[in-house]
């Protein structure tokens, strides 16, 4: 039983640094996204990988420390958190990607982004 819990979390992490390896273009391929959701799927995508590339990855991180398993996985977690926290993005920024996420446009986009970013400045 053991055994196949390890080789099942095995897969699971080749198969997740696989997909990580994609390109941006193919994984929105993969998704099958187009116009708008793609521009700013590919946008974030981009970003992350040049983010990505500043510093030794989570994963890394967790292969120098000699961690396994839980301790591992944990790890790699509040990595992943702490370095999306460290990424904050302006308000500005942040009101679009939720305009987006909404699928708002025109009026209420605008209306919905002012209102936002007055909100997060308070």
């Amino acid at each position: 039983m053991r055994k196949l819990v390890i080789a099942a979390l095995s897969a699971l992490l080749l198969s997740n640094l696989a997909y990580a390896g994609e390109s941006c273009e193919a994984q929105a391929q993969a998704k099958k996204l187009a116009g708008a959701a793609k521009n700013s799927f590919m946008k974030k995508c981009e970003t992350d990988a040049k983010a990505a590339g500043a510093g030794p990855s989570c994963e890394e991180q967790a292969a120098s420390k000699k961690l396994a398993g839980a301790a591992r996985n944990s790890f790699v977690k509040k990595c992943e958190t702490d370095a999306k926290g460290a990424q904050a993005e302006s308000p500005q920024a942040a009101c679009e990607a939720k305009a987006a996420e909404k699928k708002l446009a025109g009026a209420a986009k605008n209306s919905f982004v002012t209102k936002c970013v007055k909100d997060a400045k308070a």
